[in-house]
């Protein structure tokens, strides 16, 4: 028999040898649990939207739902070992492939990553809702009612006709979180940004503000979008101006009805009564009739000195026009066009 000494020693051996066994195991495991791979594993990176009010069990649920977890416990105990649960976080994510659980958690923890804010081809308020929040958790509602606000409006120093004038067609970086307040704030100082002293300048040279250049350039838009002609026609609405001639641009006109698919603007369409007529009433409209480019407003600041008072769309249909210096020469032009809408059987 053994001495009692040596039973003892032989004892603590083999609880010592069961006790490094045993943490050696839990360590590998926990060490598994957050550090081996679980998020997308063997598959490509992921986009991630979480929105506010969004709970932990929604988001792993989520989760699940974009295939994004291989194993759903692991995630949830590590979660709430870095106390996770508690502060989800509303925003856009990218979960990259073969992640673990620590990396993924860090990842949602923030900061969120950002989205590009694209808008153009706009022509009315519920437009520039519509397509400003589509994509966001906004609401286009309280957004267009925001567009309408008048003490907002007066933040900018605008009123709620020329508020859209604020907004410059372009693309934005944000955050996805942005709230519809903050899209406000942002576009004031992109316009800011925009309006330098050099532009301001320039427009007060032609006796326009900034929101009134954004106004005209907005007609020159719908006029035409070739480039070159742009200056030119900028030069003829501006030589109207100066001489107190109505603009008559139909462009007015087709907003003023409200029917942006009028190709030929009729006689009946001139009666409507609306400050945005501008056959009716001289100088420029209350508000923009588009979102004009950077581009168009520039063509408006740099616009073309000559003596035109005339346009009229070629009968080529080529988009671009013919520029008369007098009513007689603008009438030949003009009739030419009617023939060609006739030949196409265009009649409104």
């Amino acid at each position: 028999m053994l001495p009692t000494s040596e039973k003892k020693r032989k004892v603590l051996l083999i609880a010592f040898l069961a006790f490094t066994l045993l943490t050696t195991s839990f360590s590998v495991y926990f060490y598994q649990i957050f550090f081996s791979k679980n998020i997308l594993v063997g598959k490509e990176d992921a986009e991630i939207f979480i929105y506010p009010d969004t709970d932990f069990d929604q988001l792993v649920q989520q989760l699940k739902a974009a295939q994004c977890l291989n194993d759903v416990m692991s995630f949830a105990f590590v979660a709430r070992y870095m106390k996770y649960r508690e502060r989800v976080k509303a925003g856009r994510y990218i979960l990259r492939g073969n992640m673990s659980n620590v990396e993924a958690i860090r990842t949602l923890r923030g900061p969120q990553q950002p989205v590009t804010l694209t808008f153009n081809s706009v022509r009315t308020k519920a437009d520039l809702a519509g397509k400003i929040c589509r994509s966001f958790p906004m609401d286009s509602v309280k957004f267009l009612k925001l567009l309408s606000n008048t003490s907002l409006a007066k933040k900018y120093n605008l009123d709620t006709t020329t508020i859209m004038t604020m907004f410059l067609p372009n693309t934005y970086e944000v955050y996805w979180t942005i709230t519809e307040e903050e899209v406000f704030e942002r576009m004031s100082k992109e316009y800011q940004k925009f309006w330098t002293k050099a532009r301001k300048d320039k427009a007060q040279q032609i006796n326009l503000t900034p929101s009134q250049v954004s106004v005209l350039a907005s007609i020159v838009e719908a006029e035409s979008k070739v480039a070159k002609e742009q200056p030119t026609i900028a030069g003829v609405y501006i030589n109207r101006l100066n001489s107190n001639t109505p603009l008559q641009a139909d462009p007015t006109v087709v907003f003023a009805v409200g029917d942006f698919s009028l190709k030929r603007v009729l006689n009946s369409h001139l009666q409507v009564d609306s400050p945005y007529n501008t056959y009716k009433y001289s100088g420029l409209p209350p508000g923009p009739i588009n979102l004009p480019s950077i581009q168009t407003i520039d063509a408006v600041l740099n616009y073309e000195k000559h003596k035109y008072l005339f346009f009229c769309a070629k009968e080529d249909f080529s988009g671009s026009h013919n520029f008369a210096v007098t009513l007689s020469e603008h009438n030949e032009n003009a009739n030419r066009y009617r023939r060609a809408l006739d030949k196409m059987n265009i009649k409104k």
